[in-house]
């Protein structure tokens, strides 16, 4: 049976990340601070500390950035290499995509818009056991209508894909992990094409009597494409709620950057991140909130479940509930910003402005 060594990490991170606008308009969404790393060196370290060697990157957006961060991995106890679509190609495409950089015979994919706490030599064992064509990830979720179904035998094998419905018939539903024979992926995926592999791939599986198999379990799993979610992930790794081995014997109620300017009687809890850099003025209170890099917030501030970028600066006692603020913002002393706003970057907000959840 092949072991971790023996196997393939492809990671899918060629998306735009539009649903976290404006903090993707500069930076790709894996590369986004995330419990003081980017989000995607947790996932990384999850697939080095399972005993993966060689992992391919299929990038597009800001593709330079990854590789500019990474290298060729030897920093971090992998072997990185890139591969970059020229036009959009979709999971499935992406993946038949890096085939030529394939070196063993089981290929584990992941999408690297999710944060999770899979056991990824427990997937790898069921899909030997199994003598699996295709294992998926799947998740038990408590409320599975919000999400496309994949209902399983008593085997495991995956009898459908189903479309959200007000009525599922299975509380398991695709995490976006997915573990492939090789020589599959140049059968199974045309080259060239966008391809979507949970709508055309494995549907045609199926129907071809491939085994595909379900390796349901009830670990952690997150899509972290809209802020709610990124502010929430980012929360979970700090308070250890979800696994990253960068943060082993480091979790509580916030991380600060040794950096950091953290003035008294400051609090911070939630989970909440500060950035290098960053400066934190007297009296404020930040509960479940990601602070970049260089931020600056003026004292008497209140800022609860929201992002702020890069560079901006929040003024005295501001209030900032439930925002994201692009780089280089500045908002004024006093101003109240609620309800899903977005600031773009370098926007300017004078003192005492008062913003709903508009667009600014």
């Amino acid at each position: 049976m092949a072991t971790m060594a023996d196997t393939d990490a492809v990671i899918l991170v060629g998306g735009r990340g539009t649903r976290l606008r404006p903090l993707t308009v500069n930076t790709p969404k894996p590369m986004l601070p995330t419990a003081g790393y980017p989000f995607l060196q947790h996932l990384l370290a999850r697939i080095k500390a399972a005993g993966i060697e060689h992992v391919v990157l299929s990038t597009s957006y800001r593709a330079e950035v990854f590789e500019q961060y990474f290298g060729d991995g030897s920093d971090f106890g992998l072997d990185i290499e890139y591969v970059v679509e020229e036009e959009a190609l979709g999971t499935g495409g992406g993946i038949r995509n890096v085939y030529p950089r394939l070196r063993h015979n089981t290929v584990m994919v992941f999408n690297g818009d999710v944060l999770a706490g899979t056991d990824l030599a427990a997937l790898l064992r069921t899909h030997h056991q199994k003598n699996a064509d295709v294992t998926m990830h799947l998740v038990h979720v408590t409320d599975p209508r919000a999400y496309g179904c994949v209902p399983t035998d008593e085997e495991g094998r995956v009898l459908d894909f189903l479309e959200k419905t007000e009525d599922p018939p299975t509380d398991q539903i695709n995490a976006g992990c997915y573990l492939f024979r090789r020589e599959l992926i140049k059968e199974a995926i045309p080259a060239g094409r966008a391809v979507s592999v949970e709508r055309e791939v494995f549907p045609q599986l199926l129907a071809n009597g491939h085994r595909v198999i379900g390796h349901a379990d009830t670990s952690y799993w997150r899509d972290m494409g809209r802020p709610d979610d990124f502010i929430h992930g980012s929360s979970d790794l700090v308070r250890g709620i979800a696994y990253s081995p960068l943060l082993a014997g480091r979790t509580g109620e916030s991380l600060v950057d040794d950096t950091a300017g953290v003035r008294e009687g400051v609090i911070l809890f939630g989970g909440t991140v500060v950035g290098r850099g960053t400066e934190i003025g007297a009296g404020c209170r930040i509960d479940s909130s990601v602070i970049f890099d260089g931020v600056t917030i003026e004292p008497g501030a209140k800022i609860d479940n929201s992002i702020i970028a890069s560079g901006a600066r929040i003024g005295a006692n501001a209030r900032i509930s439930h925002c994201v603020i692009g780089e280089g913002a500045n908002i004024g002393a006093r101003c109240e910003l609620q309800g899903g706003m977005r600031v773009w970057p370098g926007v300017a907000i004078p003192d005492n402005g008062v913003r709903f959840s508009s667009d600014a």
